[in-house]
């Protein structure tokens, strides 16, 4: 028996080797235009007709083989259709129809009711009586306090100690087990305008709560994504202690209006420009991106940046009323992840 399975395994092995070496030898016999040795030209036939399916091959090698060569079709025509679409739009010149535009996760969103004009009465009233007014009046200076969770690991430590360098007047505290509740009246007696609390999980960072003193609002982050300045490539010096300019991107909600007076609210007015390092937030998706870069002026129309870290990713997980209060708390807005389209967010920044 064993021999018998032996010859058939061994005659289906042959059997498939001459198939591929007659189609092999079908192959070589067309020659570069498309005739045979004969100078007849075979009848032009789809290589994969529109009911073929590969995986009804159930032979490994050969579905692979025309997987490959299914892949190598598709990048032909796809090269071929770009290469006659760049002829027309050439030969047309002028007259070529516009280019369409790719369609995005940003572009594709459902429109947002409560995206703020610059040019809104009402918008321009409540920012002039809310807590951040006494900041953007310049009546108060920021002084910002910097802390942890309790029995913090080294690298957020590093963490706090690097944002300090970024934030100017920021003090870095350890907490030595005192609740939040009792840190926040020892702030505002201190005359600190805003509390850092970087939170930390398995000895990584992944939390940030931001309150403003001495009224609120609190925002809780979520914190990814953090690199410290020795894990950043080709970064830069450390920065030095002038005090940086500040770029707020795409928040035009009235949440992202909220939030990005938050972060605002951190840095002085009065930004010196010879030091030439700028803090950016850029809120893409949702997401909130921080870098720390230093730029160079190489010409009149080129410029150089050089990142100086650190560098993190925050999502907003909610934004509370007043100060850090977990239990009696009044939330403005809350995320919830299943109430939202993942594909499509309403209730972006």
């Amino acid at each position: 028996m064993a021999k018998a399975g032996d010859k058939s395994g061994g005659s289906g092995k042959k059997g498939l080797k001459r198939k591929a070496a007659t189609e092999e030898a079908q192959e070589a016999a067309v020659g570069e235009d498309g005739t045979t040795e004969s100078g007849v030209q075979p009848p032009k036939t789809a290589a994969f007709p529109p009911g073929f399916s590969i995986s009804e091959i159930k032979n490994k090698q050969r579905r692979h083989l025309m997987f490959t060569r299914w892949k190598q079709q598709q990048r032909k025509e796809k090269s071929a259709a770009k290469k006659k679409l760049k002829k027309e739009r050439e030969a047309l010149g002028d007259k070529a129809p516009p280019k369409p535009v790719p369609k995005t996760i940003d572009n594709q969103r459902v429109y947002d009711e409560t995206i703020v004009d610059p040019n809104d009465e009402e918008v321009a009233y409540d920012e002039a009586t809310d807590e951040f007014a006494s900041y953007f009046n310049r009546q108060t200076s920021p002084k910002i306090l910097i802390t942890t969770s309790d029995r913090p690991h080294g690298r957020t430590v590093r963490l706090c100690e690097q944002l300090s360098t970024v934030i100017p007047n920021s003090h870095v505290y350890y907490r030595r087990g005192l609740a939040l509740k009792k840190i926040i009246p020892q702030c505002i007696s201190r005359d600190f305008t805003d509390l850092i609390v970087i939170n930390e999980d398995r000895k990584i960072p992944n939390g940030l709560i931001l309150s403003h003193l001495p009224s609120g609002p609190t925002a809780h982050f979520k914190m990814s994504s953090v690199r410290l300045r020795k894990e950043i490539k080709r970064r830069g010096k450390d920065p030095t202690e002038h005090i940086p300019e500040i770029i707020l991107n795409n928040f035009t909600t009235r949440l992202g209006h909220s939030i990005g007076c938050m972060f605002a609210s951190l840095f002085p007015h009065n930004p010196q420009f010879i030091g030439r390092q700028v803090a950016t937030f850029h809120n893409q998706r949702d997401y909130i991106f921080f870098r720390f870069h230093r730029y160079i002026f190489k010409s009149e129309k080129k410029v150089g940046i050089q990142e100086l870290g650190p560098r993190f990713t925050l999502k907003l997980r909610s934004l509370q009323k007043g100060t850090f209060d977990s239990k009696y708390g009044e939330y403005e807005w809350v995320h919830k992840p299943r109430e939202m389209d993942t594909s499509r967010r309403k209730f972006h920044l």
